[in-house]
């Protein structure tokens, strides 16, 4: 009996649907299990649909992205529009393409390891193509007492550098870190403030001028 290939990645997809955002899964279900078609071997008999495809498999191994990126990606290395959309379509079906997940994630990861705030997230965000409702929706889940914490940690870390600054001086740099990661000014001028006075309480000599 033939089998219809039509069917077997609908088939396969299927399998994908129970582990909606896992790549790794995912990748494992669109290629059947073995590796993908190997693209370079085949040159410009490669099927366009299954080179896009691999393109994608490959961008998304080991690394969320935005669809956005995911079109740029693909727009890149020549595939057309329409075989695009119809794909990313697909993904999006299996849960390999969610900018809703993305952007939850992009937040999460990047308020632990840089410290940012809502409104530096917010310009990454759109950067990465993500549409405004769902960057707001993302960050919302953002807790205003974390990230003021995360915004002290910033200021402590960047004062051990600050040793024999006098005061005027170390607040408008600290201030200065906290705008360029997105903290406003209100925000950043009392943690500043307060931070400045704390280290001055533990030893009123380190940010004294010589």
């Amino acid at each position: 009996m033939t089998s219809d290939p039509a069917a077997d990645r609908d088939e396969r997809a299927g399998d994908a649907d129970g582990w909606r955002g896992d790549v790794r899964v995912g990748v494992h279900a669109w290629t059947g299990g073995g590796p993908p078609p190997d693209i370079d071997a085949e040159g410009p008999e490669a099927d366009p649909e299954s080179v896009a495809r691999t393109i994608l498999l490959d961008a998304l191994t080991g690394q969320a992205r935005s669809r956005k990126e995911l079109r740029q990606r693909l727009a890149k290395k020549g595939v057309s529009d329409e075989i695009a959309e119809r794909l990313l379509d697909r993904f999006a079906e299996v849960g390999l393409v969610n900018d809703d997940a993305f952007a939850r994630s992009w937040v999460e990861s990047r308020q632990r390891s840089r410290g940012l705030a809502r409104r530096a997230l917010a310009q990454e965000l759109r950067r990465k193509g993500v549409d405004d409702e769902t960057a707001q929706t993302a960050l919302d889940d953002v807790d205003p007492a974390q990230e003021e914490q995360a915004a002290r940690m910033l200021v402590r870390k960047k004062l051990r550098s600050l040793q024999g600054v006098d005061q005027a001086a170390a607040t408008r740099r600290l201030a200065g870190l906290l705008a360029r990661k997105g903290y406003p000014a209100g925000l950043a001028f009392r943690v500043v403030r307060e931070e400045l006075g704390a280290s001055d309480e533990d030893d009123p000599s380190d940010m004294m001028g010589p």
